[in-house]
């Protein structure tokens, strides 16, 4: 009866012990799923980053075309503009006296 007992809780402890050591197995298969899945999404972000600035490059540089025709068509309309008889404007250089 006591070899019967002693095998039995032998057997319990034995089952115990697997069981615990198939939680661990599942855990650090989860860990790393989600150590995959938050490299995938910083992934995403860096491409989305990148994207972000690519897109703020090409504003920039529409904002800066856009002020170049501005200065160009600012200066075309100034110097377009009648000229008062008698004044001369302020782009000419008066006559020389001698």
């Amino acid at each position: 009866m006591r070899k019967t007992l002693a095998y039995s809780l032998m057997l319990a402890a034995t089952l115990g012990l697997a069981a615990c050591d198939k939680k661990s197995e599942d855990k650090a298969q989860d860990a790393a799923e989600h150590r995959q899945e938050a490299q995938e999404k910083m992934d995403s972000a860096q491409d989305k980053m990148n994207d972000a600035a690519k897109e703020n490059a090409k504003a920039n540089e529409a904002a800066m075309e856009s002020n170049k025709a501005a200065a160009q068509e600012a200066t075309k309309s100034d110097s377009s503009m009648p000229v008062a008889p008698g004044t001369t404007p302020a782009t000419q250089v008066p006559p020389a006296k001698n």
